[in-house]
């Protein structure tokens, strides 16, 4: 624990040439709802889709150019611009990478990580995180869009358990 505390602190003094913080772009993906044969069909496709766009500059456009919008016009333009996209977007979707092992706050272990969002101007926000081998889904919906939102986490859950018996049988 001592080493990351070390590690962090590097990267904070002044004068580190290290980056640190979070950098955020975004790629906007169709969203498709299709009913399939194989639920692999679907995830290949969104698969190839995203792999497609992450080989595009699209992400690190829409960073630039929000800098540049925030540097030029200021933050209320920013926010502006990023409600009005927001705003036009069915859903939103994170995936984040947690850490492998157990993690402590002052001593306190950390149970779990769930990251979520408030406020937003769509129906549905998805955050999936792992953390120690396991993965904790955290969605916030407007009610009244989707009035039984743990009926839709029970659909989600239902749909990873028939893609991992589609890898299982396909492998």
């Amino acid at each position: 624990m001592l080493c990351m505390k070390q590690a962090l602190a590097d990267m904070m003094a002044k004068g580190s040439k290290t980056r640190w913080g979070n950098l955020i772009g975004y790629i906007l993906l169709p969203f498709t709802i299709a009913l399939q044969d194989n639920p692999l069909d679907y995830v290949l496709q969104a698969k190839a889709t995203i792999d497609r766009k992450k080989r595009s500059l699209e992400a690190i456009c829409t960073f630039s150019s929000g800098q540049l919008i925030l540097r030029t016009f200021g933050v209320k333009v920013a926010a502006a611009l990023t409600h009005r996209v927001l705003s036009n977007t069915t859903m939103a979707f994170s995936s984040l990478v947690g850490p492998l092992e157990e993690i402590s706050f002052y001593g306190h272990p950390i149970a779990y990580l769930a990251p979520s969002v408030y406020g937003h101007p769509h129906a549905l926000t998805i955050h999936c995180q792992s953390y120690v081998n396991k993965m904790i889904i955290a969605l916030a919906v407007d009610p009244n869009v989707i009035p039984d939102p743990h009926q839709l986490c029970d659909d989600l859950e239902e749909s990873l358990k028939l893609i991992q018996a589609a890898v299982v049988k396909n492998s």
